[in-house]
């Protein structure tokens, strides 16, 4: 099954951890989105409390992401066991790439078991 959705940011707050000269820059990211389509709900970085199509619950995300050229890519995964209520034996993945606006689409490939 495919969750097709979008996610507006709510706020962010970043704060860089390592840099230097020939480094790249890493940071932390407290970042609060807001979900609408079959995913609603809001989501802090690693995880949203809401409804995958109708089913609700939550569930762990784990995000990986750059930032190149004014673009973040991310890549999402939901974490094995993190479900809860309808949505407890969650698995999929997803991806994002944005730029700069105020809403930007997400997709979710997952099962229920």
């Amino acid at each position: 099954m495919t969750a097709n959705s979008r996610f507006a940011i709510k706020s962010w707050d970043e704060k860089p951890y390592s840099e230097g000269p020939d480094l790249p820059k890493l940071t932390r990211a407290a970042v609060t989105k807001t979900f609408t389509g079959d995913i609603a709900g809001e989501g802090r970085v690693e995880w949203v409390v809401g409804q995958v199509a109708g089913k609700a619950g939550s569930f762990v995300l784990h995000r990986t992401g750059v930032f190149e050229n004014g673009i973040a890519k991310e890549s999402y995964f939901v974490i094995p066991g993190s479900g809860t209520g309808d949505l407890t034996n969650m698995r999929g993945e997803g991806t994002s790439a944005v730029g700069h606006g105020s809403e930007h689409p997400f997709v979710l490939n997952y099962e229920l078991g």
